[in-house]
């Protein structure tokens, strides 16, 4: 699989095609941050972040996984039960999850890739994570960010239409937290 694809005139993507785990998603997040840096400090300086380390986005994720530590790197995080590295590279991972998302029920069933790619369970959904960074020149470099979910059935779409519709609206605000502040460890300005 190529570590990236065109995605707009002059740029490509650091990650790779994510329509093979999830081709169609109901909801799709994007977010991009370029930093004065390389691509192996940016990497580096992302793989770090703990959930300590940002607010809002820490504090959901250890509300939604209860048990999780709050000092975890979102790295480990992605790497680790529920969820599943579905592959990576020098400077990408695309992890998954599967279950339902918007139960306050820890309804996650651990798998793998094989497994991921084949889920179906009725009234659940498939999220992917991706991340990745690539060379934006001049001695700099863009941390992308992407996050796919695609119900299995019409029970999980009104389901995750439901969810979306509370917690979409914050998702801009939020999402993007962890890449501002491995921007600014990457530029070797602090926290």
């Amino acid at each position: 699989m190529p570590a990236g694809r065109p995605r707009a005139p002059g740029g490509v993507s650091p990650l790779p095609d994510l329509d093979r785990w999830v081709a169609d998603p109901a909801v799709r997040t994007r977010h991009e941050r370029t930093a004065a840096a390389s691509a192996g400090e940016l990497w580096a300086a992302a793989r770090a972040v703990r959930l300590d380390d940002t607010g809002t986005l820490g504090g959901l994720v250890r509300w939604r996984i209860p048990g999780t530590p709050p000092d975890r790197r979102f790295q480990e995080l992605f790497a680790t039960a529920p969820f599943t590295v579905l592959a990576e590279g020098e400077h990408w991972s695309v992890s998954g999850l599967c279950g339902r998302i918007w139960t306050l029920a820890r309804d996650y069933p651990r798998v793998d890739a094989e497994r991921f790619a084949r889920w179906d369970r009725p009234g659940t959904v498939r999220v992917v994570f991706a991340h990745g960074v690539r060379p934006a020149g001049d001695g700099r470099s863009t941390l992308v960010s992407e996050a796919r979910v695609a119900p299995v059935d019409r029970r999980a779409r009104f389901a995750l239409r439901s969810l979306w519709l509370a917690v979409g609206r914050f998702e801009a605000l939020i999402g993007a937290e962890p890449l501002e502040l491995a921007v600014r460890r990457a530029e070797g300005r602090g926290r």
